[in-house]
């Protein structure tokens, strides 16, 4: 039998049994009043009038203790018990009532229905079963007692009938009931698992999503929404004093849907973001959708595309003039060692020397672009290492050069290819030095190693005190080819990024506020790589 007769309906089941309860208590008190009237004597011609007046006083005492008792049933043998003892106790008040006539046989059908709505299958027909053999029963035993009984065989059987009757169709109908309260709780739970993933997909979603209603007060952002506009919470909130600049482009795509919004930064050092907007009817309610998406990483992206094909045509053609480059080279050498130069011919010769020089070094930046290996990350001490790699680049240095070190914290490690560290470590320490020695004597740079608080990463800064980065070119740091110097290839700081990236490290650049430059590089855990 189970636990499922009462849990089929969920709480419906519950109520129906409270609704029982109600119903007997109200059997019950109807009985007992009727008896306690003088309407007894002509609505009913009682076989045993005491008797049914002690069986009416039982039924009601009985169904009060019950109801009290048997409140959340668990299993189903407490409601058997339930369902026998009012079908038993109607059928001894159908016997001392005198039969049929009483009309307690309706009862016993109502209690046979309401009997196969909290219990299904072979037990409700049990119920049934004992209501029908305890009216024919009954009746033929009363018959015996009452010879004018005899008439009521027909009335019993078709009351027996009416329960089975009784039986079969509220089994039918719960069975239908059933099948539908489970439809729809797969659907609902079908719905609500949609809900659930759809919600999770839009947070996920590397596009910023917005949805703004007729006043312009935000209704959803998701977390990518938060983080391109530099907020921790959007929802309830205006749009206008938020974002201004994506509020006048929405003005902008209402006056005319057709023209592509201009793209907007949302806070100063924020992504360059794409706003798009749709219409987003609901009845008589008119919402907006608002997309944002950072157009800085798919531009980097197609710049990576077309660097990659760049670099595939730069050193094809960077071998071909690598040739005639070194036979320029040294036919430039031979004529500037010619005692029959002048003074202004031997200066032509240094600049064409000079130029040489710097062509070659950008097609060794290109040639080593192109090939670049795949990295091969190993665990680094990073204390360790740094010790030994400033070690070893002050024996390169000048009198006028110098490289301080400072570590802060123990045991900072993290997995990167030592060769692609080295180089680009050489890269900035190199740059370092040269701009703080435009602004000073004594050219000095400062390697800071300890641990991110934020992010708990090891970091390593590489500062001087040069004359910084002017603010119109800090976008273009990275970009190769671009250089502040005539001699410069723009190589440099692009390949440095390109070799932490390949490492899961990352370098960027920070203003100092006492002047000068500060290359970040914030390493992978050691973990993340092998």
């Amino acid at each position: 039998m189970g636990t499922e007769s009462l849990t089929f309906l969920g709480d419906q089941g519950q109520r129906i049994l409270r609704l029982y309860h109600l119903y007997r208590l109200t059997i019950g008190l109807a009985l007992v009043l009727l008896i306690s009237s003088d309407l007894h004597n002509d609505l009913l011609q009682m076989s045993n009038p005491q008797a049914f007046q002690y069986g009416a006083w039982l039924y009601l005492i009985l169904n009060i203790v019950v109801a009290v008792l048997v409140q959340n049933p668990r299993r189903d043998i407490p409601v058997l018990g339930l369902a026998l003892m009012d079908v038993i106790l109607l059928s001894g008040l159908f016997y001392f009532g005198g039969g049929t006539p009483s009309g307690i046989g309706n009862l016993l059908i109502i209690a046979v229905a309401i009997a196969n709505i909290l219990l299904r299958g072979r037990v409700g027909f049990f119920i049934a079963a004992v209501a029908a053999i305890g009216l024919i029963y009954l009746t033929f035993y009363l018959s015996i007692s009452h010879p004018s009984a005899s008439s009521q065989y027909v009335q019993a059987g078709a009351l027996g009938t009416l329960c089975f009757a009784a039986a079969l169709l509220v089994q039918g109908l719960t069975r239908r009931l059933q099948a539908s309260e489970s439809l729809a709780r797969q659907r609902a739970e079908d719905v609500a698992n949609l809900e659930a993933l759809n919600a999770l997909i839009l947070q996920r979603m590397r596009t910023g999503i917005l949805v703004l209603d007729s006043r312009q007060r935000i209704l959803l952002a998701n977390q990518s929404a938060l983080h391109l506009l530099g907020q921790t919470s959007l929802a309830g909130e205006r749009l206008a004093p938020r974002c201004p600049e994506l509020l006048k482009a929405l003005q902008q795509w209402r006056d005319n849907p057709t023209l592509r919004p201009q793209n907007l930064k949302a806070t100063p050092g924020g992504p360059i973001l794409q706003p798009s907007f749709a219409a987003l009817q609901h009845g008589d309610k008119l919402d907006t959708l608002v997309f944002l998406e950072d157009i800085s990483q798919i531009a980097q992206k197609a710049q990576q595309l077309k660097l990659a094909s760049l670099g595939r045509l730069t050193a094809s053609i960077a071998h071909e003039i690598r040739n005639p480059l070194g036979a320029i080279s040294h036919a430039a050498q031979l004529l500037q060692e010619s005692e029959a130069l002048d003074g202004p011919d031997r200066r032509l010769a240094t600049i064409i020397q000079d130029h040489s020089r710097r062509m070659n070094l950008v097609i060794e930046n290109i040639l080593q672009l192109s090939r670049r290996r795949q990295a091969e990350p190993q665990l680094l001490d990073l204390k360790y290492w740094l010790h030994r790699f400033v070690s070893e680049f002050r024996q390169g240095l000048g009198p006028q050069q110098s490289v301080h070190l400072e570590t802060i914290g123990s045991s900072l490690q993290t997995r990167m290819d030592p060769n692609q560290l080295t180089q680009v470590l050489t890269n900035l320490v190199q740059n370092g030095l040269r701009y703080s020695g435009q602004q000073h004597p004594q050219a000095q740079v400062w390697l800071r190693l300890f641990r991110d608080e934020a992010s708990d990463l090891p970091v390593v800064e590489v500062l001087d005190d040069g004359p910084g980065i002017a603010a119109e070119q800090l976008q273009n740091l990275f970009e190769p080819f671009f250089t502040t110097e005539n001699k410069g290839t723009g190589l440099g700081l692009y390949i440095s990024r390109e070799l932490c990236e390949s490492n899961q490290a990352r370098l960027d650049y920070r203003e100092r506020a006492e002047g000068g430059s500060c290359f970040r590089i914030v390493f992978a855990h050691p973990r993340k790589l092998g």
